[in-house]
């Protein structure tokens, strides 16, 4: 029982959830109380993890679950981007009429599933997160019922995504029946019994995780769920499963499967070379910027699996830096999307964003920076972001893997500096109306200076994941 404050972020929200739905059930028009009630409750739960008694290894429930540096910091970082959507999606949701009270509610049961999938150290613990996460992510897809792209959008992304979890959990039952267990302690132990058993359930659960994160050639949901889903719905998408997604992979190479890393590496520098050459080509041809965004993300992804395969602690430290950028990145570009409205109908096509630069120039200017930060260009924070994970690469000789993903930057600044072309080249289009949201307003502002002050003081980001060290 001394050990149950570990747990008490996940308690808490398992709580929040079920109060929250009596609440919503029997107290009429309470859609804002209940949006306001869900942000405190994720302040609350980023209070309990920030102050966990020690920062030792903690494992709890028969060794299936546990706390360690890696768990806490992306616990933070996932409550965190979190709290940053919902305050930064609050007007959009309310002029997109989906400002109801299971959209919050939706929010929190997912951000559960992936606080359990984060801590996870055991096959079936990792399922439930998992589960619980994706059943909330397929209604949220749909969310917008008025809408034939967003019902198809959740259609699309369950069928794939149930799919995808069907051959994970196919995985999951092939290493409990070679290994004898679901512990990644003792399957690490077990692993040499039948080797050749583990690699071909290793297989299957990367295939399911790259699916989560829309790796190449798991990616083919990512345009259509993007473009379909409500922005904010979107937003989401793009930034916060990604993090738990990731730290699960860690997990599964680097604890029960570390010692077959010349059997999976491979697969994860194929995946990484993949989805960086397809996400800098596709994204060239796209008009919707939702869609862009998802090729963009999918690109993204590759440089973050580019870090894990190296099989180095620098490559694992540098492939969670990448991702904490990427996700300031992406909160910026999507809150610039909120504010693209007019007459309450929002825009999200690269021709609405002609001539930005003469009606709106600090949107344009926090534009620009953040286009060249996703492009890689010095000093903002995403060069930083690309050149660690560079140095891993190149620390183990992985010359290939380097070329392919230099030439790969190169080819998606196309795209970056089309976008800025257009907003600043281009005749401009009517005015959009003023944003007088605040929480819009503040995303905005920080993630811009993030990324552009980032180089100032890069060590803070940097010796808060040194801590890590999972081999």
């Amino acid at each position: 029982m001394e050990n149950i404050n570990f747990v008490l972020p996940e308690i808490f929200i398992s709580l929040s959830i079920m109060f929250l739905l009596i609440v919503g059930v029997f107290k009429k028009n309470s859609s804002s109380l209940i949006y306001s009630l869900s942000v405190i409750t994720l302040i609350i739960s980023l209070g309990l993890i920030i102050n966990f008694p020690g920062k030792e290894e903690i494992y709890l429930f028969n060794d299936s679950y546990k706390i360690d540096e890696l768990s806490i910091l992306m616990k933070i970082i996932t409550i965190l981007s979190g709290i940053f959507v919902l305050v930064s999606s609050y007007n959009y949701t309310k002029l997109e009429k989906i400002f109801n009270i299971e959209y919050s509610i939706l929010i929190l049961c997912s951000i559960l599933g992936m606080l359990v999938m984060i801590s996870s150290y055991d096959l079936i613990v990792f399922y439930i997160g998992l589960e619980l996460q994706s059943l909330s992510l397929y209604v949220l897809a749909a969310f917008n019922r008025n809408n034939i792209k967003s019902s198809e959008a959740g259609l699309k992304y369950f069928v794939l995504s149930a799919l995808s979890s069907g051959l994970l959990l196919y995985g999951c039952s092939l290493i409990y029946g070679f290994s004898g267990s679901t512990n990644f302690s003792l399957i690490a132990e077990n692993i040499f019994s039948s080797e050749y058993g583990n690699v071909f359930g290793l297989v299957f659960i990367l295939a399911g995780l790259a699916f989560k994160i829309s790796a190449v050639p798991f990616h083919m949901w990512a345009p259509d769920v993007y473009e379909g889903s409500p922005t904010s719905v979107t937003l989401f998408f793009a930034i916060v499963p990604k993090v738990a997604a990731l730290t699960v992979f860690i997990r599964f190479l680097y604890v029960p499967f570390l010692s077959l890393i010349d059997q999976w590496q491979p697969i994860i520098i194929f995946l990484a070379l993949a989805s960086m050459i397809f996400g800098a080509v596709a994204a060239i041809g796209q008009k919707n910027l939702k869609r862009l965004i998802a090729y963009s993300s999918i690109g993204h992804m590759g440089y973050a699996l580019a870090g894990l395969a190296v099989g180095t602690n620098s490559g694992i430290q540098n492939s969670i830096i990448y991702i904490c950028i990427y996700l300031i990145m992406n909160l910026g570009i999507f809150c610039c999307l909120f504010m693209m409205k007019r007459n309450n109908k929002f825009y999200d096509n690269l021709d609405d964003l002609s001539g930005l630069s003469k009606n709106h120039p600090i949107i344009s200017l926090s534009l620009l920076i953040l286009l060249f930060s996703l492009a890689g260009i010095p000093p903002l924070a995403g060069f930083f972001a690309k050149f660690y994970i560079f140095i891993s690469v190149i620390e183990q000789s992985m010359y290939f893997l380097a070329i392919v993903g230099l030439v790969s930057t190169v080819v998606s600044a196309f795209y970056y500096l089309r976008v800025i072309k257009i907003i600043y080249f281009d005749p401009p289009v009517e005015q959009y109306d003023q944003t007088k949201y605040l929480g819009l307003k503040i995303s905005l502002a920080l993630s811009t200076i993030l990324m552009l002050l980032y180089f100032i003081y890069p060590s803070g980001l940097i010796n808060l994941v040194s801590k890590i060290n999972i081999i």
